[in-house]
């Protein structure tokens, strides 16, 4: 009997399945190669750890968010203990809600909590602020209210990372109290010397002040650095209004200060070179001009001018000053002043520019001063580092004039 030989055995594959076997495996590799092409998957994963980072935020406005709300009084009015506790703040919890649960978002959550929980003052907060505005330290102190004694009692605690303002790179603080809009009666603490952490503890009582009346005022701290030579140089400033306070008890808080209403932003610039020789051993200070002074006299205007000392380790070396500009608030001086600065003093060394307001008939009035060193603000050291790192060359930078 004739066989075909091409016909298929019993249980052997015909020619149609391997067809379409082979049809399925060609389409499966296929499918394979462009899912490994193609990056769908990626940019979703990607935007999935974008979008948590972004709900997270970066660890410096973590932590200006929860120093803020630590110290601002719920709107029931009631205050609380301000100072600041790591990990506590509503906002991370809300955060934690809204993110995706995914084990990207968990471990931003774990590493952003954990850079929450910085103490105050570290590198990465310095950095933020400087780049902001100047920092001019925070307070602690007390507020409460004796019903009986008819008695408010404000508590001075203490105060940490003050600026310098002292040739030597310290300051002398003490604090004066106000109960705004009264500004005649007012009460002082101690001087601490040579102290930028002052603890002063001191506890001042206003007696005799009816309840009605106290919530009507404004609580006002100012801590400025005490001078004996001249005017006492302002610090910062807090203020709180006694009405949104609950004064039945003892509260305590944690304030950051602000720059003072009579501070450097009303008085002025300054514009000036640096010039650092090193061959010769000098620095040439050049005045060029000033703009937008503080009226100082009667008139509203002033008579300005400019003294310059050369400070080395907090003792007065050498004293130039440029003529007077009679009625200008926007004065153009252009004078050089040379001093001899040999370079293993530079620095200890300081250049103290104090703009003045001459006065025929009583004492001249400070309408601003700059000082120049290694130590003094972020504006101020980075004209001095400037002036270093391009020798023989003048520097010019303009200065905010500072009280």
């Amino acid at each position: 009997m004739y066989r075909d030989p091409e016909a298929a055995s019993p249980g052997a594959p015909t020619r149609d399945v391997l067809l379409v076997s082979a049809i399925i495996t060609v389409s499966l590799s296929v499918t394979v190669v462009l899912c490994g092409l193609c990056h769908w998957c990626q940019r979703k994963l990607g935007k999935r750890y974008k979008n948590s980072l972004e709900t997270v935020g970066t660890p410096d406005s973590g932590r200006g968010r929860s120093e803020k709300k630590a110290i601002k009084l719920p709107a029931g009015g009631k205050a609380v203990n301000t100072a600041p506790v790591p990990g506590q703040t509503p906002h991370d919890e809300s955060d934690r809600r809204t993110e995706p649960r995914s084990s990207v978002s968990d471990l931003v959550n774990s590493l952003t909590s954990e850079m929450l929980m910085l103490s105050p003052g570290s590198e990465e907060d310095e950095a933020h602020e400087g780049c902001s505005r100047e920092n001019l330290g925070r307070i602690q102190f007390s507020v409460g209210y004796n019903f009986q004694e008819s008695t408010l009692t404000v508590k001075i605690m203490k105060a940490q990372e003050l600026p310098a303002k002292d040739f030597s790179g310290t300051s002398d603080p003490f604090v004066k109290i106000y109960l705004l809009p009264d500004k005649k009666h007012k009460l002082e603490t101690k001087v601490k010397r040579k102290n930028l952490n002052p603890h002063w503890n001191e506890t001042f009582l206003f007696e005799g002040f009816p309840y009605e009346k106290v919530v009507q005022r404004v609580l006002y701290l100012q801590v400025l650095d005490y001078d004996r030579f001249s005017r006492n140089d302002p610090i910062g400033e807090v203020s709180i209004p006694l009405n949104k306070v609950d004064l039945t008890q003892m509260q305590t808080f944690w304030k950051d200060l602000k720059p003072c209403s009579d501070g450097s932003g009303s008085r002025g610039e300054l514009l000036l070179s640096l010039c650092y020789n090193p061959s010769a051993n000098s620095i040439i200070v050049n005045i060029i001009k000033a703009r937008n002074l503080k009226a100082m006299d009667i008139g509203g205007t002033s008579d300005p001018y400019v003294k310059v000392w050369l400070m080395y380790k907090d003792k007065r070396v050498e004293k130039k000053k440029t003529v007077t500009m009679k009625r200008n608030l926007n004065p153009i001086f252009n004078e050089s002043f040379a001093f001899d600065i040999p370079t293993e003093k530079l620095r200890e060394t300081t250049i103290v520019i104090t703009v003045m307001d001459k006065d025929k008939l009583s004492r001249n009035d400070v309408i601003g001063k700059i000082y120049l060193s290694w130590k003094s603000g972020p504006g101020e050291v980075k004209h001095w580092k400037d002036m270093i790192a391009r020798p023989r060359q003048p520097v010019a930078q303009w200065h905010q004039l500072k009280a």
